[in-house]
């Protein structure tokens, strides 16, 4: 191509004008796509803060001697079976779930889908309503015992709060005064009020949860 066909051929380019706009046209925009599948490298341990409670409640669950709740595991080592959920982990969701104020096993099970820290205890174990409710009732008054002495470890460590406390889904004022709770030495009344705040609300509200109806 000869220099005066170059030139020919930017003239025609410049004599070239854009698209006007109408002011019918609609704007291009970048609109969200809320379907469309995405891989992304996240790693749960990043997602909770070093300083949650929720690690305070797991480090102190890990210091429990659980052998009695594992007792009655038929799935062990060498033979077949569907294993079950870690015991520590369904402990440590119900006294978390106490110190945030939750007494119902199916909003439990709704936060571990929806909450972070509750995902982080399940560390991609699945749980559901059925499941908790019928580790909190299989275990009868041996677990709620544990889980009233944990909760009042909790709440001398002021970690946990009986301000807040869960009874037929609803946040109650704990009966005893915020002066006891000043007091550490006084565990005898901490712990009768730390009875009324992890121990479930009412066995019909489970066993609602395990038979799925509403609560």
């Amino acid at each position: 191509m000869t220099k005066n066909e170059d030139q020919e051929l930017f003239d025609d380019l410049s004599r070239q004008s854009a698209p006007e706009r109408t002011s019918a046209a609609a704007a291009r925009l970048r609109t969200a796509e809320r379907r469309q599948v995405a891989l992304r490298a996240v790693c749960l341990d990043d997602l909770v803060p070093n300083d949650h409670r929720v690690r305070m409640v797991w480090r102190f669950v890990e210091g429990l001697d659980l052998t009695a709740l594992l007792v009655g595991i038929k799935a062990v080592e060498g033979r077949p079976g569907h294993p079950p959920a870690d015991p520590r982990i369904l402990l440590a969701l119900w006294l978390y779930a106490t110190i945030e104020g939750v007494a119902s096993a199916r909003q439990v099970a709704r936060l571990c889908d929806e909450h972070v820290a509750f995902q982080w205890l399940c560390g991609g174990v699945g749980v559901n309503a059925k499941t908790l409710a019928d580790f909190r009732v299989g275990h009868g008054a041996a677990l709620e015992q544990l889980l009233v002495d944990s909760f009042t470890a909790l709440t001398t460590a002021g970690v946990a709060s009986l301000d807040r406390i869960a009874q037929d889904g609803v946040r109650v004022r704990a009966a005893a005064g915020a002066a006891s709770f000043r007091r550490h030495s006084d565990t005898g009344g901490m712990s009768r009020g730390s009875d009324r705040g992890a121990r479930s609300p009412s066995p019909g509200s489970d066993e609602r949860s395990r038979r799925g109806k509403p609560a």
